[in-house]
């Protein structure tokens, strides 16, 4: 029996949203193509999302928060601020890692939408800075780390470090000695902050 709009969530939406760009990617995937794999009308989706741009920027926010989740828990850890930051770096690294090779079909779509959505892109990237931004400033408390502006630093963290999590760099993930370039850059980084 077909779903009915009583039954319909946001996030069978999102499931459903997320299917559909699989199949046919971000320019032919409609609003019709969700409804249609949910058995319900179009009307119904709407309800939940006013417009093909929110329901899109909704199912690009969902995809960059999954992620996310996992790293709250490392930056929230109770232990040595050192090896915090390069389990979130190792983390951050692995995820994106993953979603490019594990789906390259819907990570390709999932770089247009990320695209056309640069406010769910911001607001991720302001999320993950504020994390490293706590790591850093747990390891100054602590005197393991010397900066004047945690905050800061953690932007330039998270820049230095962008070959390994900027999807734009997703091809040379699979290289031979990527991991390799990946630890000397996290050891270079961690020297840069440790405190004299």
């Amino acid at each position: 029996m077909a779903p009915t709009s009583e039954t319909l969530t946001p996030e069978r939406i999102l499931e459903a949203t997320e299917e559909v760009l699989r199949r046919h990617g971000p320019a032919k995937a409609t609003v019709v193509d969700v409804a249609r794999a949910l058995g319900v009308s179009h009307g119904s989706v709407y309800r939940h999302f006013r417009t093909k741009a929110a329901l899109r920027e909704a199912v690009t926010k969902r995809w960059l928060d999954r992620a996310t989740a996992t790293l709250t828990v490392i930056a929230e850890e109770d232990r040595d601020a050192e090896s915090r930051l390069r389990d979130w770096l190792a983390a951050l690294f692995a995820a994106k890692r993953s979603k490019a090779g594990d789906d390259p079909e819907l990570f390709a779509t999932y770089q247009v939408l990320t695209g056309d959505h640069g406010d769910a892109v911001a607001v991720h990237i302001d999320e993950l800075t504020g994390q490293l931004a706590r790591i850093i400033e747990s390891g100054v408390d602590s005197g393991t780390f010397t900066t004047t502006d945690p905050a800061t630093a953690a932007r330039a963290v998270f820049h230095a470090t962008g070959r390994f999590h900027d999807p734009g760099y997703a091809r040379a993930w699979e290289k031979p000695g990527v991991m390799d370039d990946f630890t000397a850059v996290v050891d270079l980084v961690v020297r840069g902050l440790r405190a004299d």
